[in-house]
């Protein structure tokens, strides 16, 4: 997720269970139990013919993730998984009270972003990047390509992708699209690979997180952190990638947010497509 707790909001411009977006999903009611979800609600399990023959035409949730160093003990997924998780999430909740079939559900899960802007992490084995430019370009001709659908809602992980997704959205509104993006908004978040993540990926995917490995980093960088990150990449100030102390993160702490950020997302929804909103 990175530094997209501080940065966080959500944009008008018309913008975690454990997720494979794989069919059927397992999905974490916490700890370590597992319940399987019927439907993974994946666009790409439907056929063009089944889409063309619905009412109304769904609204695409688009995960944004990243591929990136989380420190020595949060996965390189974690940012794509907290997506997913969110995406799945909202599509639960909108079929909550009139459970319909995947063909005709009003939301639908487009393929992630996996490998997006993480520059900031270079100098960390396994990080990769397409760049911002890059980023933004994909996400444009992605929600271009969706105009069979009521819209595109691009669901944030990765902070590093703010300036990518926020002037991607700027564009395809100025070209008349239904397009929103929606950030994660944590008070008194950590920036990154910290007590908000950690805690979230135990509540999301314990079998991931390696705790025992877990470390503080860069815990003494007061208000020049996010001007330092920007400048300095985040190697230089944390050499174990940690930007704050995820010790002591707990399973209980990560449901907190968890709940607080699948509210915001359903809300969010609800007013960018009311009628679609159950």
């Amino acid at each position: 997720m990175g530094v997209s707790i501080d940065l966080a909001h959500s944009e008008t411009s018309s913008q975690i269970s454990a997720s494979d977006v794989e069919s059927p999903l397992a999905v974490s009611s916490g700890g370590d139990t597992f319940t399987t979800v019927t439907t993974s609600f994946r666009l790409g399990d439907l056929t063009w013919s089944e889409l063309s023959e619905r009412v109304h035409p769904p609204v695409i949730l688009v995960p944004v993730g990243a591929t990136e160093q989380h420190g020595p003990h949060l996965p390189l997924s974690t940012d794509t998984l907290i997506a997913e998780a969110l995406a799945l999430s909202l599509c639960e909740d909108i079929n909550a009270n009139q459970p319909t079939a995947l063909a005709q559900s009003p939301c639908l899960i487009g393929p992630s972003l996996t490998v997006t802007s993480s520059g900031e992490h270079a100098g960390f084995p396994g990080t990769l990047s397409l760049g911002a430019a890059v980023t933004q370009q994909a996400l444009v001709e992605l929600a271009r390509s969706a105009d069979w659908a009521r819209g595109v809602v691009f669901i944030n992980g990765h902070g590093g992708n703010y300036r990518s997704v926020s002037d991607a959205v700027q564009t395809l509104t100025d070209e008349h699209r239904a397009v929103r993006a929606w950030w994660p908004r944590i008070t008194g978040a950590d920036l990154h690979a910290g007590h908000t993540e950690t805690s979230l990926m135990l509540h999301l995917h314990p079998a991931l997180v390696r705790i025992a490995k877990a470390e503080p980093g860069g815990t003494d960088l007061g208000d020049q952190a996010m001007t330092l990150l920007r400048e300095h990449g985040v190697y230089s100030l944390s050499p174990n990638g940690v930007l704050g102390d995820p010790l002591g993160s707990q399973a209980a702490d990560g449901a907190k947010i968890w709940e607080g950020l699948r509210a915001n997302l359903l809300s969010s929804y609800r007013e960018w497509f009311p009628e679609l909103g159950q």
